[in-house]
C-alpha cells in the first residue's frame, strides 16, 4: 500500500521545490505624474525619463522544479510575454535566470530551465487515478510575495471546462478536462502544484473564479508530462499544426454575422494586421481561406463541445485528414497532411 504523509510532512518535502517565477521588462522610468485637464475631466499621465530604461517587475507567479538538473513547469500564462525576461527564485538569495523551453497554451502548460545541479524537485503522480474527493494540498507564492503558502482541501469536481479571461498579450483560453479543487488558489498561486497525500504532484494550479470562494482548477499532470518528455527527447513540443485563426460558431454569433450555418470553425484574423492563414503553412497549402467556415474533420464535427483544437490534439503529425469546407454556400472536401509546427 502505498505511503500517505501529513500535511505538515508534504510542506517539509514539497517547499523547497516550488519557485516563485519573476518576470521582468526594461521600461522607461517614470518620475512621477501630471494632470491633463480635457473635455471637463482630468487624466493623469506619467513623466517619464526621456532615453533610459530600467528593468522592472512586471509579474510573478508560481512554478516547480520537476528533475534535479532544473528543468521546471508551470502554466504557460504565466511566461506569455515573450518579450520579457524571467527569473527563478528557489530561497530569497538564490535566484536563477530561467529559459523558456516550451509553451503549450492549448493545455496552458510550459516547461522551463535552469542551469544547475542538485535541485531539490518533485515527483509526478498520476492525474488519471484521481479520485472525487480525495484530499489535496495546493501550493504556491501568492501575489509573487508570500512564499510557500500551502492551503488543504479536497478534490471538488473532475473533467471540469472553463474559459479562462484573457489579458492584453494572451487571449482567452478553453481549458478542459481540469481538476476542481477547493483548495485555496490565489492570485500568483498559478503555475504552483497541486499535491496529493503521497506527496506527488497530479495538477498544475491554474484559474480561480473571480467572486466565489474555495473554486479553484489545475491542469492534469499527465497532460504536463508529455509536453516534458517531448522536450527532453527532441528538444521541442511536436504537434500536428494547421495553421489558422479561427472562432467557434455557436447560434449567438451565427444569427450576428448572419452566417448560414451553426456549427463550425470560422477562419478569421483575430486583430488588423494579422493573417487569418498562417503563411506557408497546412492551412495554405490546402488552399484555405478566411472566411471558410470547417464544418468538419473526417465526418466529425466541430462544435462548442467539440473545438477544431479538440480533434487535432487526437491527431499526429503526417496524419491525412479530409476537412467538410463552406466557402460562399459552397461545400468543398478538402485533404490535407497535417505537418508539424515550424
Amino acid at each position: 500500500m502505498t505511503k500517505k504523509y501529513a500535511i505538515e510532512e508534504i510542506a517539509e518535502m514539497v517547499c523547497p521545490a516550488v519557485i516563485t517565477i519573476i518576470a521582468s521588462k526594461d521600461l522607461p522610468k517614470i518620475e512621477g505624474f501630471y494632470s491633463l485637464p480635457y473635455n471637463n475631466q482630468n487624466y493623469i499621465i506619467p513623466k517619464i525619463k526621456g532615453g533610459k530604461h530600467f528593468e522592472t517587475k512586471v509579474g510573478g507567479a508560481s512554478g516547480f522544479i520537476v528533475s534535479p538538473d532544473g528543468y521546471i513547469l508551470t502554466s504557460n500564462h504565466v511566461v506569455s510575454d515573450q518579450e520579457a525576461s524571467y527569473s527563478a527564485i528557489l530561497e530569497p538569495t538564490k535566484k536563477y535566470p530561467v529559459k523558456v523551453l516550451s509553451r503549450d497554451p492549448l493545455n496552458d502548460i510550459a516547461v522551463l530551465k535552469i542551469e544547475g545541479k542538485k535541485f531539490p524537485f518533485l515527483k509526478l503522480g498520476n492525474s488519471s487515478g484521481i479520485r472525487l474527493g480525495e484530499k489535496v494540498i495546493a501550493v504556491g507564492n501568492p501575489l509573487g510575495e508570500f512564499y510557500d503558502t500551502i492551503s488543504a482541501g479536497i478534490v471538488s469536481g473532475l473533467s471540469r471546462l472553463i474559459n479562462t479571461q484573457g489579458s492584453a498579450i494572451e487571449k482567452s483560453t478553453r481549458l478542459k478536462g481540469l481538476i476542481q479543487t477547493d483548495a485555496a488558489i490565489n492570485p500568483g498561486n498559478s503555475g504552483g502544484p497541486l499535491i496529493n497525500m503521497e506527496g506527488k504532484v497530479i495538477g498544475i494550479n491554474t484559474a480561480m473564479v473571480a467572486g466565489a470562494q474555495n473554486l479553484g482548477f489545475a491542469i492534469p499532470i499527465n497532460y504536463a508530462k508529455k509536453d516534458l518528455e517531448e522536450i527532453k527527447k527532441h528538444g521541442k513540443i511536436k504537434k500536428p499544426f494547421l495553421g489558422i485563426k479561427y472562432i467557434i460558431i455557436n447560434k449567438e454569433i451565427a444569427e450576428q454575422n448572419d452566417l448560414p450555418v451553426l456549427h463550425g470553425a470560422l477562419i478569421i484574423r483575430e486583430r488588423l494586421g494579422e493573417e487569418a492563414v498562417i503563411p506557408n503553412s497546412t492551412a495554405q497549402k490546402a488552399g484555405l481561406k478566411e472566411f471558410d467556415i470547417i464544418m468538419e474533420v473526417d465526418g466529425e464535427k466541430i462544435t462548442e463541445e467539440n473545438y477544431l483544437s479538440d480533434i487535432l490534439e487526437k491527431r499526429e503529425i503526417r496524419d491525412k485528414i479530409e476537412l467538410r469546407v463552406l466557402r460562399k454556400k459552397k461545400l468543398l472536401n478538402i485533404s490535407l497532411e497535417l505537418e508539424e509546427k515550424k
